[in-house]
């Protein structure tokens, strides 16, 4: 026999033991009662030794069937032979029963032997269908069985018949017998039907799962296949030197998708993945966890130096120029490092970790790297901390003060900066410096936005009612406000309460606008606002990314210039040259021009020389409280000079 054959008899060997053993007490109960039923039709002793050869075919078949049914042991060819052969001689004594029976001169004796048989028959092709070698080898016998009784019943007078009769029966049996074998067949090709859809089926399975674990672009892990991998690999080595995570982010990759558009974007993406694939270590695991963020996660690292080894070649190879076309494509490269321990003991702090240190990594402009120092690094607000700033928010704590703008040749107040404070019930009034950080870190700008909007409205509208003048009210507005439908939609609900107000309303933006990701989207949000009577200030002129480009593009009302300019009147004859030439330019556009942070009266006299006609600054006075406010324009609406210097304006 081929091994491959005698591999087969083996294995199927073991699966008959099995089912043998399994069936003894079934076997046993069946014999019993047939040694009953020959004792009734007057067959006693031949059933009891027809009983007594089962017992000894169980005896000798119990251990040699237990023996196979142990699947974790590989069984030998004389062992397998032995179970076949001793399963194979137990049919004979279980037929004889049938064999006996049809003996009988009485028709239900012989109508139970038939019964008997065909009971062995549904009994064997059930239980060994799938299994060839004891299937055949035990029917084979039962038909043979079968034929030998009809010759036995065709020799008994009191069933006397003719010939043909006895032939036509023999013809039938043998019909049932062909029709059986037919059966078993295409019983096993049904089987290896189904066996061949439900492997279908499981790689189908394993392909969806496959593709819900990695990137389609790149091929790389997913970040759910990675958050996993990281949880499964810090479990197995967090009695060893832990894991280390690099997540790498690409910088100037929007540009390359704005210039050329998706393709070279996709061929940078691959690129990067192949390289990264390249760079790693063996075991380490590679994973494209954003849009333009990938993740390595090392077990291989044993110490700091190790990662920042790393970290530099992950940089430098990453950093090489990416060819498309006929074109040369470069991106920066960032990297966050964190490496499991006391700081970062489970994956969340692990990935948080990573991402702070990416966060800062991206504002380094030696290094790019940066590796994750808990104590080092800055206390991340948590859930807390932005269920206390909604409280805040919702019980009149964070408020709005007023600084004003002035006409510059007359000290008119013409209008105000809405500037939020913080009146804390026990730190006292805290600037904005204290909570916009963690507003911004919680994604609590939206709620910020609208909840500032709403008190400035109110305290405008209450200002009107009294028949003062505000002038323009200026609100910061956030990108997410402007980049997002819902947010847009918000602002829009708040201001329609006071169609009356627009007049007074500005909304101020600041220059990264201009590479925010939905700068377009921010644009068509002024756009809609400004036609709703909104003025729209530009605010922080000159610090940013606005170029002289934007302002044609742009239209807005107002633009402010950034205190860095002013605070350099009378140090930097460039400060004075640049604020001429903004003055001509907003005349030109004919949009008004606000200095800001005016702290002394040298400054204001600069501005006011060079044609500047509004300024903003602690010279005039600083944000003030709505009732302070209120008594301001009041008593004439005339700026106090306030002499107290050194403060910044926030």
């Amino acid at each position: 026999m081929q091994q491959k054959q005698i591999d087969h008899f083996l294995h199927q060997t073991q699966i008959a033991g099995h089912i043998s053993g399994r069936d003894v007490p079934k076997r046993v109960a069946s014999a019993l009662l047939m040694v009953g039923v020959c004792y009734i039709a007057g067959f006693g002793l031949q059933g009891v030794i027809a009983g007594l050869f089962i017992f000894v075919a169980e005896v000798l078949a119990y251990p040699l069937n237990k023996r196979a049914s142990q699947f974790e042991k590989r069984l030998n060819l004389r062992t397998a032979i032995a179970v076949f052969g001793v399963n194979w001689a137990a049919m004979f004594p279980f037929l004889s029963f049938a064999v006996i029976l049809a003996q009988s001169d009485m028709l239900p004796f012989v109508l139970a032997a038939y019964l008997w048989v065909f009971g062995i028959y549904v009994h064997v092709s059930n239980t060994f269908g799938l299994l060839p070698a004891y299937n055949w080898s035990q029917m084979t016998v039962a038909f043979g069985t079968i034929f030998f009784m009809l010759w036995g019943l065709s020799q008994n007078p009191a069933f006397e018949a003719r010939p043909l009769y006895w032939l036509l029966t023999a013809v039938l049996t043998t019909v049932y017998v062909v029709n059986t074998f037919d059966t078993m067949n295409l019983q096993k090709d049904t089987h290896q039907a189904l066996e061949r859809a439900r492997q279908e089926a499981n790689a189908r399975l394993d392909d969806l799962e496959r593709l819900s674990r990695s990137d389609s672009l790149t091929g790389l892990m997913n970040r759910r296949a990675f958050d996993e991998v990281v949880q499964s690999m810090m479990h197995q080595h967090a009695n060893k030197q832990g894991v280390t995570v690099f997540l790498i982010d690409l910088d100037g990759f929007k540009p390359i998708n704005d210039s050329y558009g998706h393709e070279a974007g996709d061929a940078v993406l691959r690129a990067i993945a192949s390289r990264l694939e390249a760079v790693a270590h063996r075991g380490d695991r590679v994973a494209r966890v954003g849009g333009d963020e990938f993740a390595v996660l090392s077990a291989n690292v044993t110490s700091v130096k190790e990662a920042r080894k790393l970290a530099q070649e992950i940089i430098a190879t990453l950093s090489e120029t990416i060819p498309f076309e006929q074109k040369k494509l470069d991106v920066g490269i960032s990297v966050g490092i964190a490496r499991q321990g006391p700081d970062a003991s489970t994956p969340p702090a692990l990935l948080s970790g990573a991402d702070q240190a990416m966060y800062l990594a991206k504002q380094d402009p030696d290094t790019h790297l940066k590796i994750y120092d808990k104590s080092a690094f800055p206390v991340r607000p948590t859930l807390e901390d932005r269920r206390i700033l909604i409280e805040a928010m919702e019980s009149g704590q964070i408020i709005p003060h007023y600084q004003p703008k002035v006409r510059i040749d007359t000290g008119q107040i013409v209008g105000f900066e809405a500037l939020s404070r913080w009146e804390h019930p026990t730190r006292g009034t805290l600037s904005p410096s204290h909570f916009l950080p963690m507003i911004n870190e919680l994604a609590l700008q939206g709620t910020f936005m609208a909840h500032t909007a709403k008190l400035v409205l109110k305290d405008i509208a209450k200002l009107v009612d009294d028949g003062l003048d505000p002038g323009q009210v200026s609100i910061n507005m956030s990108e997410v406000t402007l980049a997002t439908l819902l947010g847009r939609k918000e602002l829009f609900a708040i201001i329609d309460r006071y169609p009356e107000l627009r007049p007074y309303l500005t909304f101020e933006i600041t220059e990264d606008i201009f590479i925010a990701r939905s700068s377009d989207i921010i644009r068509r949000s002024i756009q809609l606002f400004r036609n709703a009577g909104v003025r729209i200030s530009l605010d922080d002129f000159g610090t940013g990314y606005a170029s002289l480009q934007h302002l044609k593009e742009l239209e807005f009302d107002e633009l402010k210039l950034d205190t860095g300019f002013v605070r350099d009147l009378g140090i930097d004859p460039a400060a004075k040259v640049l604020i001429e030439g903004l003055v001509t330019i907003t005349k030109g556009l004919k949009v008004d021009l606000i200095a800001e942070g005016v702290e002394t009266a040298q400054q204001r006299d600069m501005l006011r020389d060079m044609g500047c006609k509004y300024v903003q600054g602690f010279y005039y006075g600083a944000a003030m409280p709505f009732h302070e406010t209120h008594l301001r324009l009041s008593s004439g609406g005339h700026a106090q000079r306030n002499l107290i210097k050194n403060q910044s304006v926030a």
